[in-house]
């Protein structure tokens, strides 16, 4: 059940949420290190 719920919030993620992948992490504000580590935190979640 939980590994589905964070399976369908990750596809929510790829198509809504920003990428910041491609940006250097020490330059990004608050605001978008908590956008990247809530995918990262849903991404790891949705993998087990």
């Amino acid at each position: 059940m939980k590994k589905s719920v964070f399976r369908i919030v990750n596809r929510f993620n790829k198509k809504f949420l920003p990428k910041y992948s491609h940006l250097d992490p020490t330059k990004l504000t608050k605001f978008q290190k908590g956008i990247l580590a809530f995918r990262y935190y849903v991404l790891i979640n949705s993998l087990d």
